[in-house]
């Protein structure tokens, strides 16, 4: 793939570097030793409007809806959490992996530590 400046990939190319990259996440996370289960990885237009009413969201331009985000759900030691301090390893290795990857545990303004994206 080609990552230059200025190159426009397709949706498609997109998805595919991005489902890659969630393999590699995922072997990582079990190097870790951090089990992780599914969250939310597609939505539908009506799931993320109501995503939005609740506030579980804030936009209703959300890569989910591109096929481009996954939320995961971890578990260290058997007990589920969220903490961004134990799963910043895995935050960083997500964003090494291609630079147009984002972790939802470094957004500004809004902490999502279950949510991995690729850019468009």
């Amino acid at each position: 793939m080609n990552f230059l400046k200025g190159t426009k990939m397709s949706l498609s190319d997109k998805q595919q570097i991005f489902t890659r990259n969630i393999a590699s996440l995922i072997v990582y996370a079990d190097i870790l030793e951090i089990k992780l289960t599914f969250g939310d990885a597609f939505r539908n237009e009506f799931t993320q409007k109501e995503y939005v009413r609740l506030g579980l969201s804030q936009t209703m331009n959300s890569y989910h809806l591109k096929r481009l985000a996954v939320d995961f759900n971890f578990f260290i030691n058997g007990k589920l959490t969220y903490d961004k301090h134990k799963i910043a390893e895995l935050g960083a290795f997500w964003e090494q992996l291609h630079p147009d990857n984002k972790w939802g545990g470094n957004f500004v303004g809004f902490l999502d530590t279950p949510h991995f994206q690729m850019n468009d």
